[in-house]
């Protein structure tokens, strides 16, 4: 068996693994990454990504940021349609001057693997495999064969486990506690040949249905109807998929969506899930593997990222100084700003989209909830800070 020695093995080169490499790499700790994907892989699954303001303040300050900022969608606000009313939420002036950047994940991750490979960083791509050892010790191990079938270990000092939700970090927490809640929708997903209709998001929610408009390049954009968790689809021509989209997003303003040609379909589910702890012995989970939020909160990748800040910052902490106590905080530090994104995800999945166990008195109270958000200052306000993102801890 062939071993290598670090300070960190990292599972996962997703955006908490990735983005916790550059954060140790600049205090100069040692990691390794495992990525159970090619590189191909993880570069081509195409996710959408709105990052909020810290996010990309921070990839700036590492040096990751030339290429967003010149393909980047930067948006001071976003729109909302209800009731055939159009409202726009000016997120630069309810939080004096924040907005938020559309810049796809998979464009992220091609932005820190080629740099984290350019600073000479240690990642390994299409293993599989993967087994986590000696938890509890001051040496835990990470064994993984390539892809010929050799055997390979890690030795380290700590192990993060950003392997996602179905990764094999996650059921080493022992005495762990699940949160979890399936909704009854899913999003049926589409990308378009077309020019931009609008130069930010909307939402809309109508009887029919949530939908969504996100520019995903000048060439080609990214929407979204609900659907049922499980649709196929293929059950969905071209021509009502249109049809869906123009019902739900066209409002009373006389604005018009742009059409144009369908090059891909997908449905994707929605689910809200929390991990608590999110740390065992020498193991710290990060991502995926810790939480998921709905989509339509835009909170996911930053949740990541977070994770990321944090337990690097407790690592910096221990090989600076020896103090463990950033570390021993990890969980409680995290699940603190978790479950604030959990709560912001959950009120703006429940008040856009229509639920069939709901009741008409529940649908009503979501349009009213709506109307409160478009007329009340402090109530938009507390949209757009948690929407831009709040500070870390």
């Amino acid at each position: 068996m062939s071993a290598t020695r670090t300070q960190v093995g990292i599972v996962g080169a997703g955006p908490a693994g990735l983005f916790l490499a550059h954060l140790l790499h600049r205090h100069g700790i040692e990691s390794v990454i495992l990525e159970t994907r090619s590189r191909e892989e993880v570069e081509g699954t195409i996710r959408a990504g709105v990052l909020e303001q810290w996010t990309v303040d921070l990839m700036n300050e590492l040096g990751l940021g030339g290429r967003m900022g010149q393909e980047a969608h930067f948006h001071r606000g976003i729109t909302l349609r209800f009731g055939g009313g159009s409202h726009h939420l000016d997120f630069e002036d309810l939080t004096g001057g924040k907005r938020v950047t559309v810049y796809p994940q998979h464009e992220v991750l091609k932005d820190l693997i080629a740099a984290r490979l350019a600073d000479g960083g240690d990642v390994r791509f299409g293993v599989r495999d993967v087994e986590l050892h000696d938890l509890e010790t001051e040496r835990p191990r990470l064994t993984y064969r390539d892809g010929d079938g050799g055997v390979f270990e890690v030795c380290c000092d700590f192990i993060a486990g950003c392997d996602g939700f179905h990764g094999p970090s996650r059921p080493h927490l022992a005495g762990r506690t699940e949160y979890g809640k399936l909704y009854p929708f899913g999003w049926l997903g589409v990308l378009v040949e077309a020019p931009p209709s609008h130069h930010e998001l909307i939402y809309a929610r109508h009887e029919r249905g949530f939908a969504l408009l996100s520019t995903r390049s000048p060439e080609i954009q990214r929407l979204y109807i609900q659907c049922g968790p499980k649709d196929d689809p293929a059950d969905y021509p071209d021509e009502l998929i249109w049809s869906e989209l123009h019902r739900r997003l066209e409002a009373e303003d006389g604005w018009t969506l742009t059409e144009g040609r369908i090059f891909q379909k997908g449905v994707i589910g929605m689910r809200s899930f929390v991990c608590d702890p999110m740390q065992h012995g020498r193991l710290f989970i990060a991502g995926d593997a810790a939480h998921i939020v709905p989509p339509t909160g835009a909170k996911g990748l930053n949740l990541a990222v977070a994770d990321a800040v944090y337990l690097s910052r407790g690592l910096e902490c221990f090989y600076r100084t020896g103090r463990r106590d950033l570390l021993e905080r990890y969980s409680e530090t995290c699940l603190r700003r978790i479950w604030r994104a959990e709560r912001f995800s959950w009120s703006m999945t429940t008040m856009l989209h229509t639920d069939p166990h709901e009741s008409a008195f529940e649908d009503r109270i979501h349009l009213a909830d709506l109307d409160y958000v478009v007329h009340s200052r402090a109530a938009a306000t507390a949209l757009a800070e948690n929407y831009v993102g709040l500070p870390l801890d």
